[in-house]
């Protein structure tokens, strides 16, 4: 305890403080993506949008969110860092779980798989083009299959443990977990589940920009102060 307590943690704060600035803007960024160009509805779809425009391609597929996840990493430890002297075991859980959500996330991302797959598609001779699209279908099926639903359901639990544990907390102020809270329980269904999976991914977003808006100026706060006894 000693030794946690002589740790500086200002430059991890300082860190967490510009990335949610960076995720605040990726965030607009995919949704605008995603309203004026919705991602194709078959294989053959994406392979002709990466072979018109591979970049769009990618932010089809949720490149940003290998981005947006990094900095939940940073968010992650930088919480875990203010909180764990309150609620240390609620924090180890939210770490491990969180952590352990965020690295089922990227081998469920096909975006650049689905690059190199479109590449060969074009490339294949007559009648050679259905293995591309096979293993296509393969890689959209993992796109949303269990790898992509345990990130989701862990990375929902990870939330709402950090949540509650800033909810309880003397340094922050109760809004700024109530704000997560609400995101969390649009998060109880995953973006998979259909029409409605949907819907509820797109309404979490709102309280989480709230919500991460308001750990910045948190982050902020403690990055420029080495008292964290003080209650934000």
């Amino acid at each position: 305890m000693n030794t946690y307590m002589k740790i500086n943690f200002q430059p991890l704060y300082r860190i967490a403080q510009y990335s949610l600035l960076l995720m605040i803007i990726l965030i607009p960024i995919q949704i605008i993506v995603f309203v004026l160009s919705p991602p194709p509805e078959t294989v053959v779809g994406f392979f002709t949008l990466y072979e018109q425009s591979p970049f769009l391609g990618l932010l089809s597929l949720d490149f940003l969110y290998m981005f947006t996840n990094m900095i939940n990493v940073i968010m992650y430890l930088s919480l875990g860092a203010l909180l764990y002297r309150e609620k240390p075991v609620m924090i180890i859980l939210a770490l491990i779980l969180g952590l352990i959500g965020i690295a089922c996330y990227y081998p469920s991302n096909p975006s650049f798989e689905m690059l190199t797959l479109s590449k060969l598609y074009y490339q294949a001779l007559p009648g050679e083009g259905g293995v591309y699209i096979a293993a296509g279908e393969a890689l959209m099926a993992g796109y949303t299959g269990t790898a992509f639903n345990v990130y989701y359901v862990l990375s929902t639990i990870c939330l709402i443990l950090f949540s509650f544990a800033i909810y309880q907390s003397s340094l922050f102020k109760k809004s700024i977990g109530v704000w997560g809270l609400i995101s969390g329980f649009f998060m109880i269904i995953p973006s998979s589940a259909g029409l409605i999976g949907m819907i509820f991914s797109l309404l979490s977003l709102i309280p989480w920009m709230v919500f991460i808006a308001l750990l910045m100026m948190v982050f902020r706060k403690y990055s420029l102060n080495k008292r964290e006894d003080n209650k934000s």
